[in-house]
Protein backbone atom coordinates (compact mmCIF):
# COMPACT_ATOMS: atom_id res chain seq x y z
CA UNK A 1 0.00 0.00 0.00
CA UNK A 2 1.58 3.59 -1.19
CA UNK A 3 1.54 6.38 0.85
CA UNK A 4 -1.83 8.19 -1.03
CA UNK A 5 -3.81 4.59 -1.19
CA UNK A 6 -3.35 4.57 2.57
CA UNK A 7 -3.96 8.74 2.94
CA UNK A 8 -7.61 6.95 0.71
CA UNK A 9 -8.48 4.72 3.04
CA UNK A 10 -8.17 6.85 6.12
CA UNK A 11 -10.07 9.92 4.38
CA UNK A 12 -12.63 7.27 3.56
CA UNK A 13 -12.95 5.89 7.31
CA UNK A 14 -13.35 9.60 8.73
CA UNK A 15 -17.14 10.99 8.30
CA UNK A 16 -17.45 14.62 7.53
CA UNK A 17 -20.42 16.54 8.38
CA UNK A 18 -21.67 18.94 6.37
CA UNK A 19 -21.09 22.23 7.27
CA UNK A 20 -22.08 25.97 5.73
CA UNK A 21 -19.96 27.79 3.33
CA UNK A 22 -17.38 30.37 5.95
CA UNK A 23 -13.84 31.99 5.25
CA UNK A 24 -11.94 34.45 6.70
CA UNK A 25 -13.81 37.68 8.04
CA UNK A 26 -16.77 35.79 8.92
CA UNK A 27 -18.05 36.02 12.29
CA UNK A 28 -18.83 31.80 13.75
CA UNK A 29 -20.33 30.27 16.58
CA UNK A 30 -18.47 26.71 16.71
CA UNK A 31 -20.75 24.26 18.74
CA UNK A 32 -17.51 21.84 20.73
CA UNK A 33 -18.58 18.39 22.63
CA UNK A 34 -16.64 18.59 25.91
CA UNK A 35 -16.16 15.08 27.83
CA UNK A 36 -15.19 15.72 31.34
CA UNK A 37 -15.13 12.38 33.12
CA UNK A 38 -17.82 10.81 32.18
CA UNK A 39 -19.84 13.77 31.82
CA UNK A 40 -20.42 15.52 27.99
CA UNK A 41 -21.50 18.72 27.40
CA UNK A 42 -21.67 21.47 24.53
CA UNK A 43 -19.42 24.63 24.61
CA UNK A 44 -19.90 27.82 22.34
CA UNK A 45 -16.90 29.29 20.87
CA UNK A 46 -17.74 32.64 19.00
CA UNK A 47 -15.61 34.32 17.43
CA UNK A 48 -14.06 35.71 13.74
CA UNK A 49 -12.22 33.24 11.55
CA UNK A 50 -8.69 34.34 10.91
CA UNK A 51 -8.22 31.87 8.23
CA UNK A 52 -8.66 28.16 6.70
CA UNK A 53 -5.83 25.98 5.62
CA UNK A 54 -5.73 22.33 3.80
CA UNK A 55 -7.71 20.44 2.12
CA UNK A 56 -9.92 17.38 2.60
CA UNK A 57 -9.93 15.19 5.94
CA UNK A 58 -6.69 17.45 7.18
CA UNK A 59 -8.44 20.90 6.80
CA UNK A 60 -8.54 23.45 9.47
CA UNK A 61 -9.56 26.71 10.64
CA UNK A 62 -8.74 29.18 13.19
CA UNK A 63 -11.05 31.02 14.84
CA UNK A 64 -10.02 34.48 17.20
CA UNK A 65 -12.09 36.24 19.98
CA UNK A 66 -11.69 38.77 22.62
CA UNK A 67 -12.30 37.11 25.88
CA UNK A 68 -12.22 38.84 29.17
CA UNK A 69 -9.58 41.60 27.62
CA UNK A 70 -7.58 38.96 26.30
CA UNK A 71 -6.87 37.92 22.99
CA UNK A 72 -8.04 33.77 22.64
CA UNK A 73 -7.20 31.91 19.26
CA UNK A 74 -8.36 28.28 18.53
CA UNK A 75 -7.82 25.97 15.35
CA UNK A 76 -10.55 23.70 14.88
CA UNK A 77 -10.23 20.33 12.52
CA UNK A 78 -13.20 20.83 9.94
CA UNK A 79 -13.32 16.79 10.52
CA UNK A 80 -13.01 16.33 14.11
CA UNK A 81 -15.50 14.44 15.67
CA UNK A 82 -16.17 16.64 18.35
CA UNK A 83 -17.90 19.65 16.02
CA UNK A 84 -21.37 19.38 17.05
CA UNK A 85 -22.55 22.24 14.34
CA UNK A 86 -20.82 25.48 13.02
CA UNK A 87 -23.68 28.67 12.75
CA UNK A 88 -22.40 31.08 10.68
CA UNK A 89 -23.68 34.61 12.41
CA UNK A 90 -22.19 37.47 10.31
CA UNK A 91 -20.19 37.29 6.65
CA UNK A 92 -17.53 39.70 6.94
CA UNK A 93 -15.89 41.60 3.75
CA UNK A 94 -12.48 40.97 3.73
CA UNK A 95 -9.90 41.09 1.00
CA UNK A 96 -7.10 38.47 1.88
CA UNK A 97 -7.51 34.92 2.83
CA UNK A 98 -5.60 34.98 6.07
CA UNK A 99 -6.27 37.47 8.64
CA UNK A 100 -3.76 37.98 10.64
CA UNK A 101 -3.38 41.40 10.68
CA UNK A 102 -6.15 41.79 13.33
CA UNK A 103 -4.10 40.16 15.98
CA UNK A 104 -2.99 43.99 16.24
CA UNK A 105 -5.86 45.53 16.36
CA UNK A 106 -7.83 46.58 19.53
CA UNK A 107 -11.22 48.29 19.70
CA UNK A 108 -12.95 50.06 16.97
CA UNK A 109 -10.42 49.37 14.43
CA UNK A 110 -10.64 45.46 14.62
CA UNK A 111 -14.16 45.69 13.69
CA UNK A 112 -15.34 44.12 10.36
CA UNK A 113 -17.13 45.27 7.50
CA UNK A 114 -20.38 43.29 7.26
CA UNK A 115 -21.48 41.80 4.17
CA UNK A 116 -24.56 43.52 2.60
CA UNK A 117 -27.26 41.43 0.79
Amino acid sequence: MGKTELMQYVENLVERKEFPNFKAGDTITVHYKIREGNKERIQQFQGVVLQRSGSGTTETFTVRKISSGVGVERIFPIASPFIEQIDVNKHGVVRRARIFYLRGLTGKKARIKEKRR
